[in-house]
């Protein structure tokens, strides 16, 4: 077991910051604590294993958090002997009026994040509308292509159904013809057989 002692830097007050340290340090059933320092910064104490020390403090360096303006710009990170006074991880709060304060700031900054998500959906749903309708267009002039196509080869299917048709029947007309050729063939070979006799 160890014991870390980190100073946050950057924009780590008053945007849930130590919330989320918490949630972090539980996570990895860490002890100790986050508290606000005066005029900007904050300290965390957190004692367990190297491993799970070594993974908080890699989660713990947040830059650009989705549902807040954290950014943490450094840490001091000071490695010691674990004490085993903690029994869980918690936040060591500030005078209630400053903490109020602390809320009120959090929850203004997820309302701003809110609208901007808002504000960006709204964008991409139009972005998401146009390229829609471009494929729409694209579609429907591949529709009415795809129907001239057809129309012409229905134009050029009914001559070539006429011209087969009429090929049939000359066909038909010239089998009769040569059935008729036959058959009449065959009677005088008959006849000139018979009157040889």
């Amino acid at each position: 077991m160890k014991r870390v002692i980190v100073i946050a830097k950057g924009e780590v007050q008053r945007v849930g910051y130590r919330d989320i340290v918490e949630k972090i340090a539980r996570k990895l059933h860490l002890t100790g604590y986050v508290e606000n320092l005066k005029p900007y910064d904050v300290k965390i104490v957190a004692e367990g294993g190297e491993s799970s020390l070594d993974e908080f403090l890699t989660r713990i360096r947040i830059d650009k958090h989705p549902a807040s303006p954290i950014s943490v710009e450094d840490i001091d990170v000071e490695f010691g002997a674990a004490t085993g006074e903690f029994e869980y991880f918690e936040i060591m709060r500030g005078d209630w009026t400053e903490e109020l304060g602390e809320r009120m700031d959090v929850a203004g900054a997820l309302l701003y994040r809110s609208v901007e998500l808002g504000i960006e959906s709204v964008g991409i749903g139009r972005e998401m509308l146009g390229k829609q309708d471009i494929h729409t267009h694209v579609l429907t002039e591949f529709r009415d292509q795809t129907q001239q196509n057809f129309d012409v080869l229905d134009v050029k299917y009914g001559k070539i159904s006429d011209s087969v048709e009429r090929a049939i029947d000359e066909m038909r007309d010239e089998r009769k013809e040569l059935r008729a050729s036959v058959n009449n063939l065959t009677d005088a070979i008959v006849e000139l057989a018979r009157s040889r006799k």
